[in-house]
């Protein structure tokens, strides 16, 4: 597991530099200047000019970028442009609270998912699987932020059972950060649960059908038997792969849903961050994620070996 492991955060770099030369790239081609948007609509070319040299972005873009690579492999994404803080202290601060919700909408929707993926293949025909199939294309339909509004409305304000707004740190209160996030996860992961419930559904259904576990039961071994050590394994080797991808989803809808519970995440920064041009954090923000994302990936790939031993890398 170990050199597999090793291979693939390898394997992972030259991706990582691609999403650097990208995530430095496309900011540049935002229309405007950050000099601009920094010193308003009234300021004079030579102020325009003068600021640009001050804060570097009169150089040649090759060396723009070096020097803001050679800065981010140290951890150093240099200053905001627009509060003069330091980027990597914002992320620091605000980067954990994005993946807190992340993580919990992933928890949430494998939950659901799994559980409910395997209830429906299970029943497969009956009332059940046909229910479980109409919440998961509701849940498919519906947008995250939508149900987000409708959480924070009913359970929050209306039913005052869970916190409408806010966020408290897992160090100040572990027991007040699980209920900050339960509305914030719920919105997040139920449209990820109904994709996994669907895989895992089919999954589950192909495995139940092949020799070796017609063969088990076969042999008296008792159903729920069958399915939990026999069928369950290996009909969760198609639903990694999309839960790799839920994983992004999950991400980049954090933003937006920590932005609904008034939470103080990513999200407000990044937003406020691109529309004053402020690249520093911008780029910050895009590398942070997309490590994020690849290392998630990359465990998510070395899972395989575990649930199925006929995948190995050397």
């Amino acid at each position: 597991m170990a050199p597999t492991l090793a291979f693939r955060l390898v394997a992972a770099v030259p991706l990582v530099f691609l999403v650097s030369l990208l995530a430095f790239g496309l900011v540049h081609l935002i229309p405007g200047s950050a000099s601009e948007t920094i010193l308003g609509e009234g300021a004079t070319p030579e102020a325009v000019a003068e600021l640009d040299a001050e804060l570097g972005l009169d150089r040649p873009l090759i060396e723009q970028y070096w020097n803001w690579a050679s800065g981010a492999v140290r951890g150093d994404f240099g200053r905001s442009l627009v509060t003069s803080r330091e980027v990597s202290d914002t992320l620091v601060e605000r980067f954990p609270v994005t993946i807190s919700v992340a993580s919990g909408g992933l928890v949430v929707s494998l939950l659901i998912g799994v559980v409910g993926g395997t209830v429906a293949a299970l029943r497969q025909g009956r009332l059940t699987d046909r229910l479980i199939s109409l919440l998961t294309a509701t849940g498919l339909a519906v947008p995250n932020f939508w149900v987000a509004v409708l959480l924070a409305f009913y359970f929050g304000v209306q039913r005052d059972w869970f916190p409408a707004i806010g966020y408290v740190g897992p160090t100040e209160s572990l027991t007040q950060w699980i209920y900050h996030l339960i509305l914030p996860s719920l919105a997040l992961g139920l449209g990820s649960a109904a994709v996994i419930a669907r895989q895992m559904r089919g999954g589950l259904l192909d495995v139940l059908d092949r020799p070796y576990v017609r063969a088990a039961r076969a042999k008296g071994l008792r159903y729920r038997r069958v399915v939990i050590v026999h069928a369950m394994k290996n009909a969760f080797i198609p639903v990694i792969t999309v839960v790799g991808f839920q994983a992004s989803v999950m991400l980049g809808g954090a933003v937006l849903v920590e932005q609904i519970f008034g939470m103080p995440g990513i999200g407000v920064q990044v937003v406020g961050a691109v529309l004053a041009q402020d690249l520093p954090l911008v780029q910050g923000v895009v590398m942070v994620s997309a490590v994020a994302v690849i290392l998630m990936n990359t465990l998510i790939d070395v899972s395989y070996a575990y649930f199925d031993p006929r995948v190995r890398l050397s």
